[in-house]
């Protein structure tokens, strides 16, 4: 029997919406306008998720574990992408924070069609990155049941490494397999199943946290300033001159 797309969250009609399409563009705009501000509340409802996760990344890195994230389209995007800014934010090993994307690196770019559906590749794409128990795995997928990011989890977990499921559909089968589950719901999409939209930004401010959160809790960040940012350009060089400074202090 095929699954029955229609009945997850990410896939309902936005009502608000329907007529977008006949708007005047600052009609349209304003109709997108109010589906995002939506979406920090929904992330707010999750926090004690977030810093259940936080904690959890933090444990597993300060004890020479690395974190990696799993997604599809928008979702692995989102990851890889987070992943790439923390050597320079917070002067990391890039192999500290690692994100992984179904297709491989050419989906960043152009969409893999087939890998998503996939549950095995993970499970290769880990293992290539000799992926284990010590390290801690977070699958990304808003409508909480890519096989390529269950395939993934079901890996890390049959390893014994923990895990954490980010997705945006109610009761998905991410979040009743996933260690802990964060599941901002931010409801129908303005343009139907459009999750690149209030989904992939609710879930780009969790990843923000996620990392964001460990890195302060490891030292990375003094008060509120990027102590260990790497100065590879003019303005970053200005800027780590400006915190020394202000650290001397």
């Amino acid at each position: 029997m095929s699954e029955n797309f229609s009945l997850l969250t990410t896939e309902q009609v936005n009502a608000a919406t329907k007529h977008i399409d006949e708007c005047n563009t600052f009609d349209m705009l304003k109709l997108i306008n109010d589906e995002d501000k939506k979406v920090a509340l929904a992330v707010e409802k999750v926090l004690p998720q977030i810093a259940l996760a936080v904690d959890a990344i933090t444990e597993k890195l300060s004890e020479g574990g690395r974190l990696f994230y799993i997604g599809a389209g928008t979702s692995g995007r989102l990851g890889v992408l987070d992943a790439s800014e923390c050597p320079p934010t917070f002067g990391v090993s890039p192999s500290l924070v690692q994100g992984l994307i179904a297709g491989g690196d050419g989906a960043l770019r152009t969409a893999v069609e087939g890998a998503e559906d996939d549950s095995t590749l993970a499970a290769r794409d880990l293992t290539a990155k000799n992926f284990c128990a010590r390290d801690i795995l977070t699958g990304i997928t808003a409508s909480g049941r890519t096989p390529y990011v269950l395939g993934g989890i079901e890996f890390a977990k049959n390893l014994g490494a923990k895990t954490i499921g980010i997705s945006c559909s109610e009761n998905s089968a991410l979040a009743k397999v996933a260690d802990i589950a964060i599941t901002p719901i931010t409801g129908a999409e303005a343009i139907t199943g459009s999750t690149r939209m209030k989904a992939g930004t609710a879930t780009k401010l969790v990843l923000n946290m996620l990392t964001t959160g460990t890195m302060i809790k490891m030292g990375r960040v003094r008060g509120n300033l990027m102590s260990c940012v790497q100065a590879t350009n003019e303005k970053l060089r200005d800027r780590l001159q400006r915190i020394n400074s202000a650290l001397e202090k």
